[in-house]
């Protein structure tokens, strides 16, 4: 039986989750005086121990590479060097995919969860992505929000967390509030100067790193090892910047290794408990809420609502619709590399910046009448020279014939002549795309797992084909020769595998229509009124743009929603 204390108190707000969403809510609930406690799956972090920056190869005896790193270190499926961040596989933590599909699953582990991590690129939705309708193109749905009802939590986001970038004016890329945009690097000029011939605009990136010293946090220091996490906290992520610092308001109790199995419902249909696993002890417990708020991101929240069953809630929890679990989508994603002749010859350097693309290209094809596809991607681009580390020179060691001092030539000649471009596309939700629970399964924890059911249609797989021509025009356009084939044969081949780029949503849908949907515009279940979700599982659509920014803001919102709603006695 799970084990709760005679008289245990009940905690206004228990949270599940402290990435984006959940780290938003602890912020802004305890900035209006509310109590929270944080369920969080993995280990509490601490960034002088789990953050490896400003090391190098060589500061370790395994030079950061294989099995010996693994075995010395923990394993890390990102590499040995990148900052904590979770697995695609977790032996303890199964899951299953259905017969015919495909679909890889990452979890992290640690306080902050992706955010430890993530590239950071943090781009508003456009009015379009709340209001399919807009485009007259008949496909998905309208969320039950505009985006002038968001704007405003974009604001409060951006000017919290710390967002650089430019005002382009563009639809496609609403404009944010913004702190300065670094300087481009050389290949970036390049880049730019081509896709510019193409009409494609190219512009700064909107990252979540600071260029100017904010909330007390320093400025970036163009060490270009944002991946590794960042002891000085420039760049976002919800541990450093919003939970650490709620916690010493004394407002926000923190639980690690908590493995939530199920919340619990009283005899009126109302969340009361939350029944977790003490991984340390093995024993499971429940903690008495007022309001639950489950933030342990798209997929995870899904299986728990769906885990949650009762007499009231026969097919799990906010789920009379029948829409928990579904809509599952994945940002479409493909890849193309180039080399660029007109780089060689450069004094070897330090690219300065932080890491990732200093620009992106936004959508430009909104009024495009010739195209095979119905919705858009922007680009990410990358190049430069990258601190060397085992393996970096792989691909130059297979093409170039001999050894010693004419390899060593071929290498350094080569070093930083290399760009790359990455595509990041609208998914349209559909049909055979969902994940539910398997009914033959259960993790070590003894808690049933998802099975995950998916497919591309054709509109995606027509957008990775207009990817390729596209990058590859820009890398010829440098006067650089592609890596690789002139086209792609075989688009679902080439496409990325489905949950790879780390951007699945959708799965706890928010409408107007409670027979349609979970959740209601303020992602408040319409089932559970004590019930929130806030990561990515309420989003109607699932745009070219990374869902981070959109997280914090919809947050945003719900938190002040349940801390009115707390003040007034209605939850």
């Amino acid at each position: 039986m799970p084990q709760v204390m005679r008289g245990s108190p009940v905690h206004d707000v228990v949270v599940i989750g402290s990435g984006a969403g959940g780290g938003t809510v602890a912020h802004v609930l305890t900035k209006l005086g509310v109590k929270v406690t944080l369920l969080e799956a993995g280990a509490m972090l601490n960034p002088a121990r789990d953050y490896k920056e400003h090391k190098t190869p060589a500061d370790y005896p395994h030079r950061g590479a294989g099995d010996d790193a693994a075995s010395y270190f923990g394993r890390k499926d990102f590499g040995f060097f990148s900052a904590p961040t979770g697995y695609w596989e977790i032996d303890e933590e199964p899951y299953t995919v259905a017969e015919g599909s495909q679909f890889r699953w990452f979890r992290s582990r640690i306080l902050g969860g992706r955010t430890n991590h993530y590239g950071r690129i943090s781009l508003r939705f456009a009015d379009y992505d709340f209001k399919a309708s807009l485009l007259n193109d008949g496909l998905g749905s309208d969320w039950p929000v505009s985006y002038e009802e968001i704007a405003p939590y974009y604001d409060k986001a951006e000017d919290f967390i710390g967002i650089c970038g430019t005002a382009e004016g563009l639809r496609s890329a609403p404009d944010g509030k913004f702190l300065p945009a670094p300087a481009l690097r050389v290949h970036e000029h390049l880049i730019q100067k081509s896709s510019r011939k193409l009409n494609i605009p190219c512009v700064p990136s909107r990252m979540a790193i600071l260029t100017k010293p904010k909330n007390g946090r320093l400025a970036c220091h163009y060490c270009g090892q944002c991946g590794r996490g960042c002891v000085t906290a420039s760049n976002y992520s919800s541990s450093q910047v919003q939970i650490f610092p709620a916690m010493k308001t004394g407002l926000l109790t923190v639980i690690p290794n908590a493995m939530v199995r199920e919340i619990i419902t009283g005899a009126d249909g109302k969340a009361k408990a939350v029944s977790y696993i003490d991984k340390t002890t093995r024993t499971e417990k429940q903690i008495n809420c007022r309001v639950v708020v489950l933030a342990a991101s798209a997929c995870e929240s899904a299986r728990l609502l769906l885990n949650s069953k009762s007499s009231r809630h026969p097919d799990g929890l906010a789920n009379s619709s029948g829409s928990v679990g579904r809509n599952l989508t994945d940002t479409v994603g493909y890849s193309l590399g180039g080399y660029v002749p007109a780089l060689e010859g450069m004094m070897k350097h330090d690219t300065d910046g932080y890491a990732g693309g200093h620009v992106y290209m936004p959508w430009w094809g909104l009024e495009q009448k010739n195209k095979d596809f119905p919705r858009g991607y922007h680009i990410e681009v990358g190049g430069g020279y990258g601190m060397p580390m085992l393996g970096s020179f792989n691909g130059v060691c297979r093409s170039h014939e001999g050894y010693g001092a004419g390899l060593k030539k071929a290498i350094l000649d080569s070093y930083g002549c290399s760009v790359g471009f990455a595509g990041r596309g609208e998914m349209i939700p559909n049909a055979k795309s969902y994940c539910d629970i398997d009914p033959h399964v259960v993790d070590r924890w003894g808690i049933p797992v998802l099975r995950f059911h998916f497919e591309w249609s054709d509109y995606e797989l027509k957008m990775v084909k207009h990817m390729h021509d596209t990058f590859a025009a820009i890398i010829e356009g440098m006067g650089g020769r592609v890596n690789g084939p002139k086209t792609v044969a075989d688009t679902a081949r080439a496409i990325s595998t489905p949950g790879e780029i780390i951007h699945e949503l959708g799965t706890v849908r928010m409408g107007s229509d409670p027979s349609t949907s979970a959740l209601n515009k303020y992602s408040q279940a319409h089932d559970v009124k004590n019930v929130f979700v806030a990561d990515a599982a309420p989003f109607v659509t699932n745009p070219d743009k990374n869902p981070t920014l959109t997280i914090c803001a919809m947050a945003w919102r719900a938190s002040e929603f349940i801390a009115e709603g707390l003040k007034k006695g209605e939850l």
